[in-house]
């Protein structure tokens, strides 16, 4: 009788502290909480302890989490799930996995403790965090064995495991096996066909989906972004538009790259204005990525004005207005901008030097590119990439110091590519020097021997010193090899849709109508031009 007097007043002080933990929301109050708990000697209750796990977990303070976890020395199901959640949370997959590993050896005495449904989302999530694929096979055999036969939470987690995997057989396994689906079990393996580059499957999917979500919309933009099919990304993100769906803060940001490949600035400016009326402007990566869609859309005064505006503003901002500043010829503007970077004491990265050193090359500033090309490791300590050597010996090539720029390309950490050796062969064409040409040219017969292009710019340097003996024989070895040059590509904005039009290509619609157009433009310019030879000769 005593006995059940004792557990029913336990009971009682246990649902007293229940008001008050739910109710609490910083450490501070959740301490004062803790101290009176231990006072009343309730330290080992798994119900309060799971709840004040749940307080901090919601304060990121793992270590006081921790500290209370540990201190119960019988521990139930329900405060493992707890603590493993907070875990999951807190992006510490690796103890996550460590404390499942403790629950599945059942190292205490008396009582064993086995996963529930609630156990395995988590473990599933922390397998996907750590992107360990063989630990999810087995956690997946656990969830056969101990887990229910069904159960959404836990076959959604294992579909996103698998497919940040890159595993889409078993999590289309997982997928065709569930009873019912929901939202996130679509998105889950859309989104994995659409991160791989697989878009023929997401796009099946995405037409099958009973319910559409953002999330859907967002994955198929991305998908088709990450693809280079620009013009598909805008396809979906118009069909968004005609079907009324609001695009959110990372569908936004998923767009705005496709419309700065393909020129469509009146999509970049619909954005524009959609995100300054819903309070978007708040997000430093919406104005970060209109920053960018402004300037390669050539409206590099809305860029800069978009930035100026900023009240806000990351290294990203900072390097993206620097980069378009020198990819406009604005070589002083982009150098005077990274000195207010270093005013307003944001510590530059490498795509920061990497905009700088393109400026300086795009000015002729040799002096000033080397001397923020050294200052990378000495007062950054950022390592040069590729990029910047690449960068560097552009830089060297257009001052017509080939010889440095050839110096360079030795003394490289790396293997140079042919982007390195084409631009310092695009260099000696321009200062005519045949002698580093040869050089550069039987590096590039080795990386890329089928591109026309290269064999163009060698004999172009033959015809400049005269020597056409040399130059009908490299025209002749083009012929042979049958080379072929990559056909040129450009695209024109209608209507908010991007039409893109290839060199030769006659299939597109219109194509008759389109020729004709053009024949009649160059027959005017043509007459235009001589109209003005007859009145300048009178």
């Amino acid at each position: 009788m005593s006995s059940a007097i004792g557990a029913l007043t336990i009971r009682e002080l246990e649902n007293f502290f229940v008001p008050t933990l739910q109710k609490c929301t910083n450490m501070a109050e959740l301490k004062k909480i803790h101290a009176q708990i231990i006072k009343l000697s309730l330290s080992q209750s798994n119900f309060l302890i799971t709840k004040m796990v749940d307080v901090c977990d919601n304060n990121g303070e793992m270590d006081y989490a921790a500290a209370v976890f540990d201190q119960v020395v019988t521990r139930n199901v329900y405060l493992f799930n707890a603590m493993i959640k907070a875990y999951t949370h807190n992006d510490m997959y690796n103890l996550a996995m460590i404390l499942y590993k403790k629950m599945m050896r059942g190292t205490q005495a008396e009582t064993s403790v086995f996963p529930n449904k609630f156990t395995f989302p988590f473990v599933v999530k922390s397998c996907a965090g750590l992107v360990r694929h063989d630990l999810g096979k087995l956690v997946h055999a656990q969830v056969r064995k101990f887990g229910p036969k069904s159960h959404s939470l836990t076959n959604n987690a294992l579909i996103d495991m698998y497919a940040k995997c890159d595993n889409l057989t078993d999590a289309s396994k997982v997928f065709d096996e569930m009873g019912e689906r929901d939202a996130i079990s679509w998105n889950s393996l859309l989104s994995g066909y659409a991160r791989i580059g697989r878009m023929r499957m997401a796009r099946e999917l995405f037409d099958e989906m009973p319910e559409r979500t953002i999330v859907s919309w967002t994955g198929m933009i991305s998908g088709y972004t990450r693809i280079g099919c620009y013009s598909d990304a805008l396809g979906i993100f118009r069909e968004m538009q005609i079907l009324g769906v609001e695009p959110d803060e990372i569908c936004i940001i998923s767009a705005l790259p496709a419309c700065a490949h393909l020129g469509a600035l009146e999509v970049g400016k619909w954005i524009h204005i959609y995100s300054d009326r819903n309070g978007l402007f708040r997000s430093i990566g919406i104005c970060n990525a209109l920053i960018e869609m402004y300037a390669k859309c050539g409206c590099i005064d809305s860029a800069r004005q978009l930035f100026d505006a900023m009240s806000k503003r990351d290294v990203i901002s900072w390097s993206t207005m620097i980069g378009a500043l020198a990819n406009h010829g604005k070589a002083e503007e982009a150098i005077v901008l990274f000195q207010d970077m270093q005013g307003a004491e944001v510590e530059p990265n490498g795509i920061t030097l990497l905009g700088l050193l393109s400026a300086c090359a795009h000015a002729g500033f040799w002096d000033e590119g080397l001397k923020y090309f050294d200052s990378m490791r000495r007062d950054y300590h950022l390592e040069p990439e590729i990029e910047h050597y690449g960068c560097l010996v552009d830089l060297l090539g257009r001052s017509g110091r080939l010889d440095q720029a050839l110096e360079m390309i030795k003394k490289m950490p790396m293997k140079p590519d042919s982007k390195i050796w084409g631009s310092l062969l695009s260099s000696c064409r321009t200062h005519c020097n045949l002698e580093i040409a040869l050089i550069a040219m039987e590096h590039l017969l080795e990386l890329e021997p089928d591109d026309t292009g290269n064999y163009v710019l060698l004999s172009n340097i033959y015809a400049d010193i005269g020597k056409w003996e040399v130059v009908s024989k490299i025209r002749k070895l083009v012929r042979i090899k049958s080379m072929k040059k990559t056909p040129g590509c450009s695209s024109i904005e209608v209507n908010n849709r991007v039409e893109e039009f290839v060199a030769g290509d006659d299939s597109k619609p219109y194509a008759k109508e389109i020729f004709s157009m053009l024949v009649m433009l160059a027959s005017h310019q043509k007459l235009t031009a001589d109209t003005k030879e007859i009145i300048l000769e009178e």
